[in-house]
């Protein structure tokens, strides 16, 4: 196989192997616009933050959350793609889904920055 076919199979998650049941392949992209409609709500959180959150305390504390939900967003799409195209690859070769940390490590970035927001906040109404 040439060059040329290998960058097409991996642009399209095209793998080595035959082509998995049609149910798998869209049950994979629903969970790939899934994560992503997750990282776009990220990105919108962050920049609902920076522009809705009343000035705190703390000069430019309103920005760091921002920035964290954005990047976290930006993150996860990446991730997303990844994710998708790693399963997809390994559903043609029948083989065992790949594991993820991603949702853990999303899950405990989102209690961070929810905690980080709570004591800013609390401490404007003190």
């Amino acid at each position: 196989m040439g060059a040329q076919a290998r960058g097409r199979e991996k642009a399209t998650g095209r793998a080595a192997g035959s082509d998995p049941d049609y149910r798998f392949t869209l049950a994979n992209e629903r969970t790939f616009l899934a994560w992503f409609r997750t990282a776009l709500a990220l990105i919108a959180g962050g920049v609902a933050v920076v522009q809705l959150v009343p000035a705190l305390a703390l000069p430019g504390a309103r920005h760091w959350p921002g920035i964290l939900l954005t990047v976290a967003g930006g993150g996860l799409a990446s991730a997303a793609v990844l994710r998708w195209w790693r399963v997809q690859a390994a559903m043609r070769c029948e083989q065992d889904l790949p594991p993820t940390r991603v949702p853990v490590l999303l899950g405990l970035g989102l209690a961070a920055v929810t905690a980080f927001l709570v004591v800013l906040l609390s401490g404007r109404s003190a």
